[in-house]
């Protein structure tokens, strides 16, 4: 009846996890005697609490020393403390009830998804709203996004009442057809509401500290939970993409199904599939291939906005006027900016991943749009400072403001940082504020334009740009002088250990091609590599954003295809930068096509652990760089398929 004593342990392990809380067990009312929900026999079982073995890590998050939990644990960015885990306050600078509010957030969630997909498998229920919030939510969960403990609550709430409008729709149905209601809707995520209500954010604080990574990892042990974290990582660059792409009007409702399915496995699937490896993995790399998808819709809709990027030549050297900069990602906000500062007699520059804007001619076109200001995000706090007007965030890449330019600094869509000043650009009173504030600040005259030393930066390379010189790319292939070509993309960061990949692209031959895309581009802006042998294609080819990754694999599948072979068996290797999750998410999206030999680094994220990457090693090849040696990993990649 029961299946082994393994299988009962698990499910008894289960319920007893934050994860598996019965409706009425609260975890700050945990005393001598639980209630469990027996479904399987739909009887209550009084169990003394000194009787049931329950896990570990649950135990010491409500039972043991307080002193002993650590403030706060996160690793799902790679430069966390000690490359184990921030436990006292993000390096990125979240503040540990910021992280006990996305955890909750992200607990809050599983529940909506759980009764999504079955609300979805019955047809009973659909809201392109709720798709849309559903990955609002998650990128707000993002590194470098939101640190405002404020603004958690709302998302919390709007999850929670999701989840409501679509249990009432199951509960109707069950009632009209006379189906069972699911048994496994009456714990956890599924039933979570706070008792003191949502505007009590010390209370969802505590209550967000009883379901983080170390409660699941109490459960599934260090290697399936890093999987499982790798796989909600990915999901969270995912909904990045996808909210992305929606901006530009491009959605798949496949896509927040999929999510919301995901999160059903790892919240309520069967024990044993939870638990298996394999089954995580498997999961994981569905992220990677659903991420595919989302990637073309986002490319589908800059070209179908903006245009085709096309190869240009921006200068570094500001203008004299009344300025904005704008700062992220999101190449829509700058489409909504741009018209508005022109009629305003505003120019705009761009800031970090923005860059590439300057390269499609639906942007380029307006007037307003006057040139590029700073570097890589890491380096906002004194780009930020030196600008003479106001700053917008528009999404991920956000750091806590220096007092110098707190007050021009303003947050966009799901970013966020206490005390500074939220946007919509939709709302015509806020931006007259905005373009008043602008005016009212210095801008740029002669004199201050006068202390910067103005540089020319390339931008616009993509796919079409690229794959347009294909015969004489292939023709260099055939002669000799194009060896090899290598992508060395992805997050940049403020380490010094991420000079490796500048180093390793200085000791590139010049018979190589270097591929770039994202904030690691920054790496390489200063160095002048020149041309390819006579054929006039320079030898780094500067392809976008990370939200343009999908390019790259574009431009590989054509070369593959010109070559009558297969994407590993070309002259191509791949090191990849790793940071946040939109990384994560690019990552499994290159091994669901199978992609080997995959180079990542500085260093490994602590949710990767070793067994798990040699698993990885086993299946794609996947290797860290070599940090100290990068001639060494430069050696190796050329030598690979001779």
């Amino acid at each position: 009846m029961w299946g082994s004593s393994a299988r009962v342990s698990r499910w008894i392990d289960r319920m007893l996890s934050p994860r598996g809380l019965s409706p009425w067990v609260r975890p700050a009312e945990f005393q001598s005697n639980v209630y469990i929900p027996w479904s399987w026999v739909a009887v209550k079982v009084r169990i003394p609490w000194s009787r049931v073995a329950v896990n570990r890590c649950y135990a010491t998050a409500t039972t043991a020393d307080p002193q002993k939990k650590p403030d706060m644990f996160c690793y799902q960015c790679e430069q966390t403390k000690a490359r184990k885990g921030c436990v006292k306050v993000g390096v990125c600078g979240k503040s540990p009830q910021v992280a006990a509010l996305q955890d909750l957030l992200v607990y809050a969630l599983s529940g909506l998804a759980m009764h999504a997909t079955r609300a979805h498998a019955l047809g009973v229920w659909n809201s392109d709203e709720c798709d849309k919030f559903f990955q609002s939510a998650l990128f707000s969960t993002l590194t470098n996004v939101n640190f405002d403990p404020e603004r958690f609550p709302a998302y919390i709430f709007r999850a929670v009442q999701f989840r409501e409008e679509i249990r009432a729709a199951l509960l109707e149905d069950s009632m009209r057809t006379k189906r069972p209601f699911d048994e496994k809707l009456h714990h956890g995520p599924a039933v979570w509401t706070p008792k003191k209500g949502f505007k009590d954010i010390d209370f969802l604080e505590s209550e967000g500290r009883a379901v983080g990574v170390l409660e699941d990892q109490a459960v599934f042990g260090p290697d399936v939970n890093g999987v499982r974290y790798l796989t909600i990582y990915g999901i969270k660059g995912l909904a990045a993409y996808a909210s992305h792409a929606a901006a530009l009007g491009e959605v798949d409702p496949w896509v927040p199904k999929f999510m919301y399915q995901a999160f059903d496995f790892l919240v309520s699937a069967d024990p044993d599939e939870q638990h298996d490896l394999g089954a995580n993995l498997k999961l994981a790399l569905k992220v990677g291939e659903t991420n595919l998808r989302v990637m073309e819709l986002l490319d589908k809709g800059h070209r179908r906005m903006f245009g085709v990027p096309e190869p240009a030549e921006i200068s570094t050297k500001p203008v004299p006027g009344k300025c904005i900069m704008i700062s992220g990602h999101d190449m829509m906000d700058l489409y909504q900016l741009l018209p508005m500062a022109a009629t305003a007699g505003i120019n705009v520059y761009t800031h970090g991943e923005m860059l590439p804007a300057h390269g499609y001619p639906g942007l380029r076109k307006f007037k307003s749009l006057v040139g590029h200001f700073g570097g890589a995000w890491q380096n906002q706090k004194m780009d930020f400072a030196l600008f003479p007007g106001p700053v917008l965030a528009s999404t991920n890449c956000v750091v806590e403001p220096l007092r110098s330019y707190r007050d021009r600094l303003y947050t966009l869509n799901d970013t966020g940082i206490n005390g500074v000043k939220h946007l919509d650009l939709h709302d015509s009173d806020q931006m007259k504020r905005l373009i008043e504030h602008a005016k009212s600040c210095d801008g740029f005259d002669e004199a201050l334009i006068s202390k910067f030393d103005p540089k020319t930066l390339t931008v616009g390379f993509g796919r079409e740009a690229i794959t347009q010189h294909a015969a004489t790319v292939l023709n260099a292939v055939a002669k000799g002088e194009l060896q090899r070509v290598f992508v060395i993309g992805g997050c940049d960061g403020s380490e010094h250990k991420r000079n490796y990949f500048t180093n390793l692209a200085k000791s590139l031959p010049v018979q190589t091609l270097i591929l770039t895309m994202g904030c690691a581009k920054y790496r390489l802006k200063d160095l002048n590599f020149g041309n390819l042998g006579n054929t006039g294609i320079p030898r780094v080819l500067d392809m976008g954003q990370c939200n343009d990754s999908y390019g790259a694999i574009m431009v590989a599948k054509a070369l593959a295809a010109a070559l009558n072979t297969d994407i590993n068996s070309l002259p191509l290797s791949i090191s990849l930068s790793w940071f946040e999750q939109k990384a994560v998410a690019v990552l499994l999206s290159l091994l669901s096509l199978g992609v080997k030999n995959i180079r990542i680094g500085p260093v490994l994220p602590a949710f990767l652990t070793p067994n798990v990457l040699q698993a990885l090693k086993d299946q794609y090849g996947l290797e860290p760089v070599d940090i100290r040696h990068p001639e060494d990993d430069m050696h190796h990649m050329m030598d690979e398929h001779k």
